[in-house]
């Protein structure tokens, strides 16, 4: 990860299990995660391989999604199902959140 950078916006996780990762470089002034996106972030373990720390971005805040320390080389392979499961529970949101706001809407009519 360059160094200049706040981290990697995760933009597209492909549904296969082993699929690629599509990510954009966030500049290092970011401050806060929009809405339901992830960011990645990344350096040497101590020992051997990365330390990747995922953070999700909420309504009001952002909070650390998971850390793995000490992840192999491959480590993409490893967050990959995390990462998948999550943004697909934050799109099932979105639409639900959606659907009963339409609902009240609706009801008020």
């Amino acid at each position: 990860m360059p160094n200049d950078t706040g981290g990697a916006l995760v933009r597209r996780i492909s549904g296969l299990p082993n699929g690629p990762l599509d990510v954009a470089w966030l500049p290092a002034s970011t401050t806060r995660l929009p809405l339901g996106r992830i960011r990645l972030r990344w350096e040497p373990a101590p020992y051997a391989g990365w330390t990747v720390h995922a953070h999700l971005g909420l309504a009001t805040t952002e909070v650390l999604l998971a850390r793995w320390p000490t992840a192999p080389d491959d480590w993409p392979t490893l967050i990959h199902p995390t990462l998948y499961e999550v943004t697909g529970l934050c799109h099932a949101l979105t639409l639900a959140t959606a659907a009963l706001n339409l609902a009240d809407r609706l009801a008020e009519i």
